[in-house]
């Protein structure tokens, strides 16, 4: 009898905290996913919009959530939209829960060997103009539930979307000496020298770093890691660049022009040399003793959850590569940044 009692009354207790426990965390997936997107776009519209809901709904559940709270998420009195400082700290805590719940759908999408959903990717205009073509081709025959998002961006821009959320992957240069991300290295590709036949080292067929100095050096603008990349390779100084340099540009095929028309020198990335025509291949020349490469990487947060997608994008990449540059080696990684 006195144990059938205890054992009524063990189970009232557990039957109580657990009702208690669901009253205090009465929240849901999709709540989290109404917040997160409204922090990221400001405006109730486009994040309903982005969530494929009304805005009526997605304003109820977000008030619903800050009643369950007794707090306020996010300042309407602004514009555009802004979250509390209680707000931000929820809201990084929802993109954690976010991000484990993905691992779940991946371990089932691991299971049936399924790629879907949407995958946005930053990208370096000096990559995106020769591997994007090929790898959305390639992607959309293999993979056609599986929607991508391009964007153009330089390097700093990249690292800022995938810190807020804003890209899943990136693809640029490396290494980036950042712990917050992981660098998964695709390819490496050469530093090839484009000259105009009026260079004074023309007629050479190896140059070295005094030859570079004779005449302008056309670099890509600042905020181009690429750019950075060719100041170091170069070993210009301060100094030398101010007096080799009259102009700069965002596009490798606007400098290549420009050595074409106006002299000079640039620096072309292999694979952008593997595109050019017989007759301006000619005006391809290497640096002396130089087995530098730039290393192209994947890039994105220690906790993105969609490592399946990682996997499909880098496999992708690796079937896109011309042969020459499979091949290369990491022999002597260029810096993304000015020494």
């Amino acid at each position: 009898m006195w144990a059938y009692c205890y054992a009524v009354s063990a189970r009232s207790v557990f039957r109580t905290t657990l009702q208690t426990v669901n009253r205090r965390m009465n929240i849901s997936i999709i709540q989290l996913e109404y917040i997160v997107a409204l922090e990221k776009h400001r405006h109730f519209v486009r994040a309903a919009q982005a969530c494929f809901v009304t805005q009526p709904t997605l304003s109820m559940q977000i008030k619903k959530l800050e009643d369950e709270f007794g707090l306020k998420l996010f300042d309407r009195s602004k514009q555009p939209i802004m979250p509390t400082d209680i707000g931000k700290k929820i809201i990084a805590q929802a993109r954690e829960v976010l991000h484990e719940a993905q691992r779940i759908e991946n371990i089932v999408d691991e299971f049936k060997d399924t790629v879907s959903g949407e995958l946005h990717i930053g990208i370096l205009p000096t990559i995106s103009q020769y591997l994007m073509p090929l790898l959305i081709s390639k992607m959309g025959r293999k993979y056609p539930d599986l929607k991508l998002y391009v964007k153009e961006l330089i390097t700093e821009d990249i690292i800022k979307m995938l810190k807020e959320d804003h890209i899943d992957i990136g693809i640029l240069s490396t290494p980036l000496y950042n712990d917050s991300i992981i660098e998964d290295p695709v390819f490496y590709e050469k530093f090839l020298l484009y000259l105009n036949p009026g260079h004074p080292a023309f007629k050479k067929d190896v140059l070295s770093i005094e030859d570079l100095k004779k005449d302008r050096i056309w670099l890509l603008s600042e905020g181009n890691c690429f750019r950075n990349q060719i100041v170091n390779i170069c070993s210009l100084q301060t100094d030398q660049r101010a007096s080799n340099l009259d102009y700069e540009s965002g596009s490798i095929d606007t400098l290549k022009r420009l050595v074409d028309i106006e002299g000079g020198l640039t620096v072309l990335p292999e694979w952008a040399a593997l595109e050019l025509s017989d007759k301006s291949r000619s005006k391809l020349r290497s640096l002396e003793k130089d087995q530098s490469v730039r290393e192209v990487s994947l890039v994105y947060s220690r906790n993105y959850a969609k490592v399946r997608s990682v996997k499909v994008l880098k496999e992708m990449i690796a079937e896109s590569l011309p042969d020459s540059i499979k091949g290369n080696e990491p022999v002597s990684i260029v810096a993304t940044s000015v020494k």
